[in-house]
């Protein structure tokens, strides 16, 4: 359930999961008070326990029910009620923690690691991004139209003329 904004297990529920009494467990809570900060355990408003109690039609007081205010135990809290009880459920979950907080910690490793290997693939891609932008631009300029040549193929012959007589005389070409 959420409270406050955060994920959380009751006290009853959480006893139930590790075999212990809702008692047995408020009684380790209260002895390793500076186990359990505020972001590991809270204890309801009476206005968030009555909200409980007519949410899961839970007893009344003057019936029998309980006397006092739940705790809520976030996920941290939860995992620390474990290390204070002794019951064999409790054990075999500090355990569990335990161990696997190992194959956490090295897939958190091979993240960092995949995380490395992906931001340099971006490096290289944004690279390769600017050298294809430039090879497209020549492209583009090869595409372009060519500009035209005003000047004729071929070569051109001077005109053939000869002075005689101190007269200039236009020759024809015959070929």
């Amino acid at each position: 359930m959420i409270l406050r904004g955060r994920k959380v297990i009751l006290d009853s529920d959480l006893a139930g999961l590790y075999g212990a009494t809702v008692k047995r467990l408020n009684e380790q809570i209260k002895r390793n008070v500076a186990r359990f900060p505020s972001d590991f355990l809270f204890q309801l408003t009476r206005a968030e326990g009555e909200s409980l109690r007519s949410q899961f039609a839970t007893s009344n007081n003057r019936q029998g029910g309980r006397r006092y205010l739940p705790y809520a135990f976030t996920e941290h809290g939860a995992i620390m009620a474990a290390t204070v009880l002794n019951s064999d459920r409790s054990i075999q979950m500090s355990i569990f923690v335990v161990r696997a907080f190992v194959p956490m910690r090295e897939a958190l490793a091979a993240n960092q690691q995949i995380i490395a290997k992906l931001t340099e693939l971006e490096r290289r891609l944004e690279n390769h991004d600017g050298k294809i932008q430039q090879l497209v631009g020549a492209i583009r300029e090869l595409m372009l139209p060519a500009a035209p040549n005003r000047r004729k193929i071929g070569f051109a012959m001077a005109p053939l003329a000869a002075k005689i007589n101190g007269k200039t005389i236009a020759l024809v070409r015959r070929s």
